[in-house]
């Protein structure tokens, strides 16, 4: 047996997590003078964060460093488990090139041990559909090499749609900058973005209100999902609950058999987006068949 592990990044419901036996390490997040743990809303209380952030407050975010992860995984370690990490994607943090750096200076005290770390390229509910493909995975016997290899073979299959309805964050965050933040912001020009294939977010498209954005992320999701059977799809969104309903209806108009899931996008990626709608969905969405 093995054990699967992540971040908070994931953005799953903590109970899901702990009711399949997935562990995960905690980014922080600084509010002012005060530093919170991302718990997944263990203890968190994101309905305050929302109001912060609403308020025009700018949080700020620190990666996990080495120590946390040599601390994270070093149980397991010691105690001969398997691990297998799934990891905030390289392209947007630090994060999983210190995870990478902690299994170094491990796997040399502790030659024995089994580390296996997937950079899923993705953030928020991408990263979290990818960890709720491995823990099917796991459930049907797939040895944890095998998953470890389905996971990079396949992390590239899933595609992500963004959309953030204040352009501050993004300039903020160095996604953008003080002129288009600026100008955008006086137009109501809404980004829709998407991740590409080195895990950093992208501009795909410019339209005029949020509404219009919303369009943009279920239509690009509907073409995506064209000949595609049993779709997951997972919805997430930073207090817009009225906006991820708009966009699963629509997709459920277009594709009735879908898997639509909604979630909150947690405090890690809020910070750099602010309030507004992230989607994401896999096209490849085949689920496995147990192994006997």
């Amino acid at each position: 047996m093995y054990q699967l592990l992540t971040d908070s990044a994931v953005d799953l419901p903590y109970q899901l997590l702990a009711d399949n036996n997935v562990k995960f390490v905690s980014m922080h997040v600084t509010i002012g003078s005060s530093e919170y743990t991302d718990d997944l809303e263990h203890h968190f209380n994101l309905t305050n964060f929302y109001q912060k952030i609403s308020q025009g407050i700018m949080p700020s975010t620190t990666q996990i460093n080495i120590g946390q992860f040599i601390e994270f995984f070093k149980p397991y370690v010691k105690a001969n488990i398997p691990i297998l990490y799934l990891g905030f994607s390289s392209g947007l943090s630090g994060t999983f090139n210190n995870a990478q750096q902690a299994k170094k200076m491990l796997v040399h005290a502790y030659p024995n041990a089994q580390i296996y770390l997937v950079d899923s390229l993705a953030a928020c509910c991408g990263e979290g559909l990818m960890l709720l493909d491995a823990i099917d995975r796991q459930n049907s016997g797939m040895k944890i090499d095998e998953l470890a290899n389905w996971l990079i073979n396949n992390r590239l299959h899933y595609r992500q749609w963004f959309t953030v309805d204040d352009l501050n964050y993004l300039y903020h965050g160095g996604r953008v900058s003080r002129t288009s933040a600026a100008v955008g912001s006086l137009l109501q020009i809404k980004p829709v973005m998407d991740v590409d294939t080195r895990g950093h977010l992208r501009p795909v498209k410019k339209v005029r209100s949020r509404r219009r954005s919303l369009e943009a992320l279920a239509a690009n999701t509907v073409k995506e999902l064209e000949n595609k059977y049993d779709p997951r799809i997972l919805i997430a969104t930073s207090a817009d609950d009225k906006a991820a309903r708009i966009v699963r209806n629509h997709i459920y108009k277009l594709v009735p058999n879908a898997q639509i899931l909604l979630e909150h996008i947690g405090p890690t990626i809020a910070s750099h987006t602010g309030l507004g709608l992230s989607l994401i969905h896999i096209s490849e969405p085949t689920r496995p068949e147990p192994i006997s």
